[in-house]
């Protein structure tokens, strides 16, 4: 692709995320919205393949829906109240709507169905933004109009969201297809705190995007999109088998790595809101998540792909790949639970 041309696109998608996120008017979120969606359709096809292009016509299909759901609630919601105001969205109709919308658009289950096909049939760079910057801007619309969400609505979508996003990863051999679904069941803790504690939503955002563009940086680096084809790692690039360990652990949840840090506090803050059933099933369906990431770790560090060559230890190969971002997003996406007593202390 050319320089220009992907500048064109990435300016694009900056514009388009940023004035969804810093409009007051329902219009110019919407357009933002719809700058983003035909923003990376160009980088969803290239290179050009027949599976690339069916991806990319079944991502425009949903978000065309979702837009024009969007525009529907907007209408309807200006029509009851005569508001264009982004967060003066007080007609129930018009919530419950752009609710279903922006779940929609975030993949929220069960609307989740083209996650996971999208995300398989596009490359490893489109994907991760796919997964990480594209869930920026439906993510802030349903921040600022979170105080006028129904909570049984979102309750529900971020359950099944949690539940379906692990069920869903266990039988895949796709490493795309499983980040697809790690990302569903982040964005079901993501939607069942937003009503109560947005803040929550933001942290567990950020640190998911970060631990998810450091597997995506080091998926690419390798040219690995199988788990057959990362039983070699640890021999032939250990120092990323350990990155990659690192970041699914995290990415899972468990002590004392960052992914901790937005499990306990939203377990935390629904335990103190009376809503301790709730909490049981998302820590529950926290399980079936890291069990899916174990399945990879297994892979990467208790296995070794069969080969015929006689020593052990792959010959070293000078990396042309730009690797300056990964140590600083594995150290943010690993290792921030000590600053746990800042978030709490900032939050409270």
């Amino acid at each position: 692709m050319s320089p220009y041309v992907l500048l064109i696109i990435l300016t694009s998608l900056l514009l388009g995320t940023s004035l969804t996120m810093l409009s007051n008017h329902w219009l110019m979120a919407w357009m933002g919205l719809e700058i983003n969606t035909l923003a990376i359709i160009p980088l969803m096809t290239y290179p050009n393949h027949p599976r690339a292009t069916e991806s990319a016509i079944k991502y425009f299909l949903t978000q065309a829906t979702a837009s024009m759901m969007v525009m529907f609630s907007i209408i309807h919601n200006a029509w009851m109240t005569n508001q264009w105001t982004l967060s003066q969205i007080s007609n129930h109709n018009a919530c419950t709507l752009m609710t279903i919308a922006l779940a929609i658009k975030l993949g929220l289950a069960p609307f989740h169905f083209w996650v996971p096909e999208v995300t398989q049939g596009i490359p490893l760079l489109s994907g991760m933004t796919l997964l990480t910057w594209q869930k920026i801007a439906p993510m802030s619309l349903l921040y600022q109009i979170s105080p006028s969400l129904n909570m049984k609505i979102l309750t529900t979508l971020a359950i099944l969201s949690t539940l379906l996003g692990g069920w869903g990863g266990l039988n895949q051999t796709h490493l795309r297809k499983i980040l697809a679904y790690s990302s569903i069941a982040h964005m079901g803790w993501m939607t069942i705190i937003i009503t109560i504690n947005p803040t929550m939503t933001l942290l567990n955002l950020i640190i998911y995007i970060m631990a998810t563009l450091t597997l995506f940086f080091m998926l690419n680096l390798t040219s690995i999109t199988k788990i057959k084809s990362i039983t070699n790692l640890w021999n032939k690039a250990t120092p990323m088998a350990i990155i990659i360990f690192l970041t699914l652990l995290s990415l899972g949840g468990l002590p004392p790595l960052t992914g901790f840090l937005p499990k306990w506090l939203i377990l935390q803050e629904l335990v103190a809101n009376n809503n301790a059933i709730m909490a049981i099933f998302m820590a529950l369906s926290a399980l079936l998540n890291l069990f899916l990431y174990m399945r990879i770790i297994y892979a990467t560090t208790l296995t070794m792909f069969p080969t015929s060559n006689n020593s052990k230890l792959q010959w070293f190969q000078t990396q042309t790949k730009p690797t300056t971002l990964i140590p600083t997003l594995t150290i943010i996406s690993s290792l921030l639970l000590p600053l746990s007593p800042l978030f709490i202390i900032l939050h409270y």
